[in-house]
């Protein structure tokens, strides 16, 4: 039994096409003024299929059976058996199991799709498919329109009636010439003739590029020289590009961050010089002393970077630093590539990140991490980011100073380990206007020479152009 046959009684129609036929008539002319008979009520939950008004079997042996081909639904797509519909109109089916690739001929035309793949092939031109071939029960079913463009026949929606109409012209066969053309008799005027389905096009894709610039408020800082303290005046820029690359898509996208916080210290900027009372850490030149004892738990005391060095040198690990506005800028950019969809990236990071303060050394590295780019044609959508530097480091120099003894003037190695991670939402405001709003952070794990490990987190809000 073929196996349209089998499956017939099972396929079920979506809410898209519910309660109506469908009918597909085939003439050898789409000529004549008759109405569309009446098709009846098709049983409850199938949509039939009709050619030239008659109910269409899979073999003549099964005419006695009462099954009938039907069509389905998928995404409101009409999809019909391949091979019943395409022998319909003379047209001769092969199937290679390897790569589940139906050709279909017939004289001066060739069609052939592949199960799975939203593609066919007509007369050697792939064009885009609504919805893949798939098999169902057994049996290869494609949408109606590989019937319309790869027979040249025309697809026409009867509203009223819901019913589809797909009427197929065969080409007229060769009048032999020694044979006079006949008299034309005159006909009625015919009916409208139906307008051919337009194939649906791709939908082109949608790169993202856009920028943004965030307040970043009251960040916290924990490093060796604020316990926690709350910064101000800080800020992010960013922006990202989308685009594609030998076959795949990429992005490239960059964030800029300036941190500003505060430094505490009880006593003010009068120094000292080394040796006298209250003078018993070092800073600098010996102008550069400043009054108070450390350790001690005035927050002016600070860890310094080699300090385990420096408490072998001379027994003291820490300096003693006055009041002021730290102030810490990065800069961190990705390039990746598009793994899924919407918008998620696996790639590379490079990491520059410099103080104003205490001498410390511009520090870099390499990472690679995972970053969800946001959909601003949406009009609500989620991003994030989240990367890991396993190693950004530079150069420090000790201060020249005679109590730093043989370490005065001399560079070590300062290096850290990095995770840097961002998510966010946006919200649009306009055409190219969207509202940008998040948390953001990083934390960085003491490496060589590091006087602490630290942690830097706000809350954000700003707008941004998408282009």
């Amino acid at each position: 039994m073929n196996s349209f046959a089998r499956a017939a009684r099972g396929w079920i129609a979506a809410a898209a096409v519910s309660g109506g036929a469908l009918a597909l008539g085939l003439a050898a002319h789409a000529q004549g003024t008759e109405p569309p008979p009446d098709f009846g009520t098709p049983p409850s939950g199938e949509i039939p299929i009709l050619f030239n008004d008659h109910h269409v079997y899979a073999r003549p042996s099964l005419l006695q059976h009462g099954r009938t081909l039907v069509a389905i639904v998928r995404r409101n797509t009409i999809m019909v058996p391949l091979r019943s519909m395409f022998e319909q109109v003379g047209a001769s089916v092969s199937y290679d199991p390897s790569t589940r690739t139906v050709d279909v001929s017939k004289p001066g035309a060739d069609v052939k799709v592949s199960v799975g793949k939203a593609w066919v092939v007509i007369n050697g031109q792939e064009r885009p498919l609504d919805v893949p071939p798939e098999i169902y029960r057994g049996s290869i079913i494609v949408p109606l329109r590989v019937i319309s463009e790869g027979m040249g026949a025309y697809v026409q929606w009867i509203a009223e009636r819901h019913l589809v109409s797909v009427r197929y012209v065969e080409e007229a066969p060769p009048v032999p010439p020694a044979t006079p053309p006949p008299t034309p008799r005159p006909t009625s005027v015919p009916t409208a003739v139906p307008v051919p389905t337009p194939a649906a096009s791709a939908k082109a894709p949608v790169y993202e590029h856009y920028v943004a610039g965030d307040y970043l408020i009251a960040p916290k800082v924990y490093n060796e020289l604020s316990p926690g303290n709350t910064g101000n005046s800080s800020f992010e820029v960013k922006g990202a590009v989308e685009f594609p690359l030998f076959g795949p898509t990429w992005e490239v996208s960059a964030n800029y961050r300036r941190f500003l916080y505060p430094h505490d210290a009880n006593f003010g900027s009068a120094g000292c010089a080394p040796g006298s009372a209250g003078c018993g850490t070092y800073l600098g030149t010996g102008s550069d002393f400043q009054r108070g004892s450390c350790p001690s738990a005035d927050p002016g005391c600070v860890t310094t970077v080699g300090y385990p060095l420096t408490q072998a040198q001379s027994g003291l690990g820490q300096v003693y630093v006055t009041a002021f506005t730290a102030a810490e800028n990065d800069i961190d950019a990705h390039f990746a590539i598009k793994v899924a969809d919407p918008r998620l990236y696996i790639g590379l990071g490079g990491l520059v990140k410099n103080y104003d303060y205490l001498g410390y050394p511009t520090l870099g590295g390499i990472g690679f991490g995972a970053e969800k780019l946001p959909d601003l044609d949406a009009p609500f959508s989620i991003y994030g980011s989240a990367f890991y530097y396993p190693r950004i480091s530079g150069t420090y120099t000790f201060p020249t100073q005679p109590l730093l003894g043989t370490l005065s003037g001399k560079p070590i190695t300062l290096a850290y380990g990095e995770w840097k991670y961002e998510v966010g939402a946006t919200v649009t405001l306009g055409k190219n206007l969207f509202l940008d709003f998040g948390y953001l952070g990083e934390r960085m794990y003491a490496r060589d020479n590091a006087p602490s490990s630290t942690s830097i987190s706000a809350p954000y809000v700003g707008l941004g152009l998408h282009f």
